[in-house]
């Protein structure tokens, strides 16, 4: 079975947003995993203060796990941090 991550996230700066994007995307591809879903966020029950989402499908939990912990994804989390205001979640088997 596959798993998500689900990233909710308020852009900071565009620009090293872009880049953290151009960075991510190959190394997303790497583990195995493929962007489904981009885009605005809307809340239908509770409350959410984030405005945008990402969802990103992984073979597994475990592969969406290495990604994560990938040195070369570790190495460009502080362009993700200083562009984005997010939170990562990641469920499925």
């Amino acid at each position: 079975m596959s798993a998500h991550v689900v990233v909710h996230f308020n852009l900071k700066d565009e620009e090293l947003w872009k880049a953290y994007g151009q960075a991510a995307g190959p190394l997303v591809a790497a583990h195995g995993g493929k962007m489904i879903s981009r885009g605005p966020s809307e809340v239908l029950s509770g409350a959410l203060d984030r405005a945008s989402m990402v969802i990103i499908e992984f073979p597994d939990r475990a592969s969406a796990k290495r990604w994560y912990a990938s040195p070369g994804y570790q190495a460009i989390i502080p362009n993700r941090d200083a562009g984005m205001d997010s939170i990562f979640i990641v469920g499925g088997e």
